[in-house]
């Protein structure tokens, strides 16, 4: 009975924080239980212990006086998460390159293999990036900071979590890689790692975050 009821809260956990990182439940917005209890067929003790883990992520806040809310974005906020980011990131893979081991390499030359061979753009909607792509993007990312230890993994993976929120303000900027060239970037932070030049890495790991913010910012500067 407890792996049943584990499962079934992970289960809701995925789908609530899918529909948080893909906007079905907007930034700021204000999560009650009695109609999440209806779109996600839960309890609200179930729904509470979700909430409570996904405030855990960052995804979600936790307010004695308004409950539970959606975690609020902003330029400000993007800037200082930025910021934080190529710290703790470039942190994280300066050690994973000063202790990680074969195996630790041999994993992020495998992830980035699926996503250089994995095509970015869908077909059937080319201002659209696949979900093969986003989960490739996502392993790689994850193998570069896997190296590090469980501690500073930890931090630096829920940053990436709460980065996940600016996602729908990128696409206004994503729609076509002609102020980017991502294959390039994720391919020069891997040469770099595994030539094992931690100076080199993570400068460059840290310049393919700021990319992504400074475009974000001139979007919204000019819409």
């Amino acid at each position: 009975m407890p792996t049943s009821a584990k499962t079934r809260t992970d289960e809701v956990l995925d789908r609530v924080r899918a529909d948080i990182l893909g906007g079905r439940l907007a930034p700021g917005e204000r999560l009650k239980f009695a109609p999440l209890c209806r779109d996600y067929d839960a309890s609200v003790g179930l729904l509470r212990e979700v909430l409570s883990r996904l405030a855990e992520q960052g995804l979600v806040l936790a307010n004695p006086q308004v409950g539970f809310q959606v975690t609020p974005i902003s330029l400000d906020d993007l800037l200082d998460l930025t910021r934080t980011r190529m710290d703790v990131e470039g942190l994280a893979l300066r050690r994973g390159i000063e202790r990680g081991d074969l195996a630790w390499r041999a994993r992020l030359v495998a992830a980035h293999f699926t996503l250089a061979n994995t095509p970015r753009r869908d077909p059937a909607d080319p201002t659209r990036v696949t979900p093969a792509w986003e989960t490739a993007h996502t392993d790689f990312h994850d193998a570069l900071l896997s190296g590090c230890g469980p501690r500073l993994y930890a931090i630096a993976a829920a940053l990436r979590t709460s980065a996940c929120l600016y996602r729908r303000w990128s696409e206004a900027i994503d729609s076509t890689d002609a102020a980017r060239d991502p294959a390039r970037e994720h391919a020069t932070i891997l040469q770099h790692t595994v030539d094992g030049d931690a100076d080199a890495a993570v400068a460059a790991l840290s310049a393919h975050i700021e990319l992504t913010t400074t475009l974000i910012v001139a979007s919204r500067n000019a819409s």
